[in-house]
């Protein structure tokens, strides 16, 4: 059978389409005791058995300090309570294959001291000789990095790099804490083994989604024609988590979301969504232009960070009474009282390149926030309004490209589309593509594709030096920037739940531009007026909805100016202020206002502010009307809310009569 092999981590593919199988070796955990391995790594083997994807000339041989004998330590990678039993990813658990790969497993005490590792050579020849595994061995270190150079050391003067068969070492990020340590880093591992044999993995690009940028961008030929400063006008890179740092604070505290996530994880999505086309899907040629796409990205200056870099940090939330909550992070366990660490980021950055050159290329991130999400966001540039003079358009807005990376996985694009009927009116639109909608598969830890490739010998989704290097060269300056500037009083700077810090938001509205925030219907349905809503409508709604945030002390809107909006407030509170400047009410997290000027085309009745930070969806004048005239649904919800709130009946010609002038 003549094997040829697809690269950026898909499954390798013989000439009749069957499956190949991973190759024959023995797979070497060191740091097998820790939950990397039992939540992880052992899941992911389970998903490629499972698949049929795992050689059965495949063994795995944990090892650590931790003394544990084979039986012992297949128990604790199967246990129903606290193994593969629970932490599997499938639907349904599958027995079978679970006893065939435990089967497999095997273990040995090892400590970090260069004696050890001789008796190690002597168990793996041992496996070896068992699995027909032909001299091939695979070591995932499992560890910290500070351990990584002894390691490479130790199995060199054991002399695994002898004998027949090959050797290839997965390291886990982090790779070094900055620039300096990422270089010394290097220099030891590549001082014992070649950089072909250095696998530096970074779990998010196992990501289905993640992969599929290079596949989307290089196998569709209508979109790299756009795929330039001609036609895009900016990107957006968003990870949103809405947990905080979970009891992890003396980690977290000595990393920051620019080490933990922005340097890595994030950089390498822009490299894959931004890099030239390569000459080839070889893993040398994928990497050799990312590498190219970091070394154009500008580094800056000291005094640019501030000016295109916006750090935060969470403060804590509070119950309605006043009292704290739950803390915010300078009170997390392990955390200083006075620290500076980030919680979270966002900058503007320049690809210094001929694609890219003037094109805003936008990064953040942050814990603590109001959803769990990872976006990317390619907004095209407008056409001229000037092209729908004659007709009743007085506005345009920009096509995007949405790639939805996790939890929700696909592609989504907004366009522009008429609105039946005898005039020329225009809404917005989106077409989708859903992982789960198009394909059968089961939910990957992102741990399969890279010990699946790494056993092909496909590097194509594992960073070399020379990218690594690339990524630490543009974080150093901002990293060196803050340490020299300590934020003291400046955080905490956003709430608990909020889309992030306002200097965030003043970053892209300098440029004219505005943070896409990406509404799910599960984000929309937390306000009791979109609850059991039709999905039509939700998406409609979500589709029409602009974000903007407000400082607490604020006005929103102020009584007698004329109603052209209704807002939704996502986080904060606001107070309702009557002509005399009362406190009349209260609103908070899913309550709307602004609505009853718009249902009756009267100039605003009250004046509402801000009374905290308050992240707020704003629905316009012809988008509401609209809304309203096609669904039903709402308008009855609204016209009740209108007689209850304001004692003020509509009628339904008064709800059309706006959609009609808009």
């Amino acid at each position: 059978m003549s094997v040829t092999t697809t690269n950026f981590g898909t499954v390798a593919q013989g000439a009749r389409g069957e499956k190949v199988l991973s190759e024959p070796c023995i797979m070497v955990i060191l740091g097998a005791s820790g939950d990397l391995t039992k939540r992880l790594l052992v899941p992911a083997l389970y998903n490629l058995e499972c698949d049929g994807l795992l050689s059965q000339n495949f063994a795995v041989l944990g090892t650590s300090r931790t003394e544990l004998n084979d039986e012992q330590f297949r128990e604790n990678m199967a246990g129903k309570e606290d193994g593969l039993e629970k932490f599997h990813t499938r639907q349904q658990f599958d027995p079978a294959a679970c006893d065939r790969l435990v089967s497999r497993m095997h273990y040995t005490t090892t400590s970090i001291s260069e004696q050890d590792f001789f008796r190690l050579k002597e168990r793996v020849a041992e496996l070896d000789k068992v699995y027909g595994a032909n001299g091939n061995v695979l070591f995932y270190f499992a560890m910290a990095p500070r351990f990584f150079g002894a390691l490479c050391e130790n199995l060199y003067k054991a002399g695994f790099r002898d004998g027949p068969g090959w050797k290839r070492i997965i390291v886990e990020k982090p790779f070094g804490t900055d620039l300096e340590s990422a270089r010394q880093l290097n220099e030891e591992i590549l001082k014992y083994w070649d950089e072909e044999q250095i696998y530096r993995v970074d779990h998010y690009l196992g990501k289905e989604t993640v992969q599929n940028l290079l596949a989307f961008r290089f196998t569709n030929g209508m979109f790299e024609p756009l795929w330039n400063s001609n036609y895009i006008d900016n990107i957006q890179f968003n990870v949103c988590e809405s947990v905080d740092v979970q009891g992890r604070g003396g980690y977290y505290d000595s990393s920051g979301v620019l080490r933990d996530m922005m340097q890595n994880h994030m950089f390498q999505m822009l490299a894959y969504l931004c890099m030239e086309p390569p000459g080839s899907f070889e893993a040398n040629a994928i990497r050799n232009e990312k590498a190219k796409l970091l070394q154009a990205v500008r580094v800056y200056e000291p005094a640019e960070v501030p000016k295109f870099v916006v750090r935060g940090q969470y403060g804590p939330s509070f119950s309605k009474e006043g009292s704290v909550e739950r803390p915010g992070y300078r009170q997390e366990k392990d955390v200083n009282s006075n620290s500076s660490t980030e919680t979270y980021a966002a900058a503007r950055f320049h690809i210094d390149n001929l694609r890219w050159q003037g094109v805003p290329i936008y990064l953040r991130s942050g814990k603590a926030l109001w959803k769990r999400g990872t976006e990317i966001v390619v907004e095209f540039k407008k056409p001229p309004l000037a092209t729908m003079r004659g007709s009743s358009v007085s506005r345009l807005d920009s096509n995007r490209l949405i790639f939805h990376i996790q939890p929700y996985q696909g592609i989504g694009l907004t366009f522009q589309a008429k609105i039946p009927g005898p005039t020329l009116e225009l809404q917005q639109v989106d077409m989708k593509f859903g992982y789960g909608d198009a394909f059968k598969a089961s939910r990957y830890t992102g741990y399969e594709v890279m010990i699946y490739s790494c056993s092909r010998g496909d590097a194509t989704l594992f960073s070399r030096g020379d990218l690594v290097e690339a990524a630490w060269q543009i974080a150093q300056p901002i990293l060196d920037y803050w340490s020299s500037h300590p934020a003291g009083d400046e955080f905490p700077n956003y709430m608990r739940g909020s889309w992030g810090p306002k200097a965030a938001n003043d970053l892209v509205r300098s440029e004219g531009r505005r943070w896409h925030e990406v509404v799910t219907p599960e984000v929309l349905e937390r306000s009791p007026l979109f609850q059991g809503a039709d999905p039509l409508l939700l998406r409609t709604v979500i589709i029409s909805l602009r974000s903007i945030s407000v400082e607490a002390g604020e006005t929103i809107i102020e009584i007698g100016t004329p109603a052209r909006e209704m807002y939704l407030i996502c986080q904060g509170e606001a107070e309702v202020l009557d002509a005399s400047g009362k406190v009349v009410s209260t609103l908070k997290d899913g309550d709307f206002f602004g609505e009853i000027g718009l249902l009756v085309s009267i100039d605003r009745t009250a004046t509402v502010r801000a009374k905290t930070q308050c992240d707020l969806f704003v629905l316009e004048q012809g988008d509401f009307s609209r809304i309203m005239r096609d669904h039903p649904q709402l308008a009855e919800a609204m016209t009740n809310v209108a007689k209850e709130r304001y004692q003020v009946t509509v009628s339904a010609s008064q709800l059309m009569g706006p959609a009609e002038n808009s």
